[in-house]
C-alpha cells in the first residue's frame, strides 16, 4: 500500500461534506436553547444544554474553519507556510459528563459524533504538519532494538 504524502482534495471535500451535514444538525439539536424556557422546564437540563451547545457548536467551527482553510489551500487563495503558520485546528474541551448525564441520549450521541470528528480532523492536522513522516510504533520499537544492540558493539 502506498503511503499518503499529502492531503487529497477529495478527502477534504468528503469532510468537508460530512462536517456541513454533522454542523446542521448540531444546530438544529441545539437551537432550542435560544427559545424562552417552557413551564416547568428543568433549569438544570437548560444550562447543560446551553453549555454542552455552545463547546459543540465552536468545535464543529474550529473543525468547519481548518477545512476551508484546506480548501482554501487547495483553491490556490492561500498558500501552505499560511495554512501551517494560521490554520492549526484549536485543540478541543470535551463535554462534561455532569452536564452529559442530564441530556437525551440523541443528544449526547451528537456530542460524541462531533467530538470523533474533532479527533479524526486533529490527527490529520497533525500527520500533515509533520509532511505525514509518522512512523508506526513497532517501526520505531524496531529502531530502539537496532540502536541499544548497535551500541553494545
Amino acid at each position: 500500500m502506498a503511503r499518503t504524502t499529502n492531503l487529497s482534495r477529495p478527502i477534504i471535500e468528503a469532510l468537508y461534506t460530512e462536517a456541513l451535514v454533522l454542523a446542521d444538525e448540531v444546530r438544529a439539536v441545539f437551537a432550542a436553547g435560544t427559545r424562552e424556557p417552557l413551564i416547568g422546564e428543568d433549569a438544570f437540563v437548560r444550562l447543560a444544554l446551553s453549555t454542552e451547545g455552545l463547546k459543540t457548536t465552536t468545535r464543529m467551527m474550529h473543525v468547519l474553519a481548518w477545512l476551508l482553510n484546506q480548501r482554501a489551500l487547495f483553491s490556490g487563495e492561500l498558500s501552505e507556510s499560511q495554512v501551517r503558520l494560521h490554520g492549526t485546528l484549536p485543540p478541543d474541551r470535551g463535554a462534561d459528563e455532569k452536564q452529559l448525564a442530564l441530556l437525551e441520549p440523541e443528544t449526547r450521541e451528537l456530542i460524541a459524533e462531533t467530538e470523533r470528528l474533532h479527533q479524526r480532523i486533529a490527527r490529520l492536522d497533525e500527520a500533515w504538519r509533520q509532511h505525514f513522516e509518522m512512523t508506526s510504533p513497532a517501526r520505531s520499537f524496531q529502531d530502539r532494538i537496532g540502536r541499544a544492540f548497535g551500541n553494545l558493539g
